[in-house]
């Protein structure tokens, strides 16, 4: 799918460092230059609010692990963070709780399933299966650190701020939204309740994970959140240690495996970046080491994955070297 759309794109060396600051520019460019027709996919519309996003907003932002910053289109543009919240949670969770307890209590495997689906946890025994899917989400963020709700709010949202580098603001018209129709996260978190996956007030659960999915961020804020997992946990921007570089490590092993969800097996065979997407438009892709791609447009695939973000990740992988599994080949005889 993805591979046949880049075949004309010149590839850089997967191997090694970024092109040069003017040449990821004209990437950029030319990157958002290609696709910013491209009418496929429909805007979310299942919270209401969504529904009233422009399909033709559009923005591409990159921070390197040197805060050199790129950007082309509409990449200050306000939209809550969704879904991308999962991936940052998780991150707090597992720096406060360990690696070896993260996986106990959620676990990390694809359900290969919808994001939001009941049969998945009902099918694994009451087992979450991971962070990036509706269900873990909820068992994530039960686990937050905080004597009451309210401070486990406070500790989400100041710990996803760390991440952007500034003070993220909640949308409450979004929060408002969601709030009247999430009866099936209700359901979802009675239901982990039921198999002792939750053990605090589920309802005050699905609050909470309502809030932290309707932050306001832009596409520059996920490109730095996305960098301070490329750079070991070091927000690259304010120099702020957010996590630890093993917990970092932890969580893009688990954006690879399952952040796009049912289609995180192709997406990366072709593509091969940890990555997260959100169902108001939003995606983030991380090449560790190297920076962060922030992207925002509206218009989703069936598995709630914005399909212009997931063109212009292809279209820059390649021309930039970003895969995670790609290499360029030695020449011999130069090794010391």
């Amino acid at each position: 799918m993805f591979e046949a759309d880049v075949q004309d794109v010149p590839q850089h060396s997967f191997t090694g460092d970024l092109p040069t600051k003017e040449r990821v520019k004209q990437v950029i460019d030319a990157a958002h230059a290609r696709y910013a027709d491209h009418a496929d996919g429909d805007v979310a519309d299942y919270i209401p609010v969504l529904a009233q996003a422009d399909p033709a907003w559009f923005g591409i932002s990159m921070i390197d692990v040197f805060g050199g910053h790129y950007a082309a289109g509409d990449t200050e543009l306000k939209f809550s963070i969704q879904s991308i919240s999962k991936a940052f949670v998780f991150a707090l969770v597992c720096e406060a709780l360990g690696h070896e307890r993260m996986h106990e209590r959620i676990g990390v495997n694809n359900t290969g399933l919808p994001f939001n689906s009941v049969m998945a946890l009902e099918l694994n025994d009451g087992s979450p299966m991971n962070s990036m899917v509706n269900a873990g989400a909820l068992a994530t963020t039960a686990l937050m650190a905080g004597g009451s709700p309210a401070e486990q709010w406070e500790n989400i949202r100041s710990g996803l701020s760390a991440f952007a580098g500034r003070q993220l603001e909640l949308d409450g018209e979004v929060y408002r939204s969601e709030m009247a129709t999430n009866t099936r996260n209700k359901a979802i978190a009675r239901l982990l309740e039921s198999y002792g996956r939750i053990t605090i007030d589920p309802l005050e659960v699905v609050d909470i994970y309502t809030r932290q999915c309707s932050l306001s961020v832009t596409a520059h804020d996920l490109a730095i959140m996305g960098a301070t997992l490329a750079d070991g946990g070091v927000n690259p921007v304010t120099g702020q240690k957010v996590i630890g570089a093993e917990t970092a490590r932890d969580t893009l092993a688990l954006m690879a495996s399952c952040g796009l969800y049912e289609r995180s097996g192709e997406w990366l065979f072709e593509i091969g970046l940890p990555a997260k997407s959100g169902v108001a438009g939003g995606m983030v892709a991380i090449s560790p080491g190297k920076g962060a791609l922030g992207l925002y447009s509206p218009p989703l695939d069936r598995a709630g994955n914005s399909v212009r973000s997931q063109r212009v990740c292809a279209y820059l992988s390649k021309a930039l070297g970003l895969n995670l599994f790609a290499s360029s080949a030695h020449v011999k005889g130069t090794h010391v």
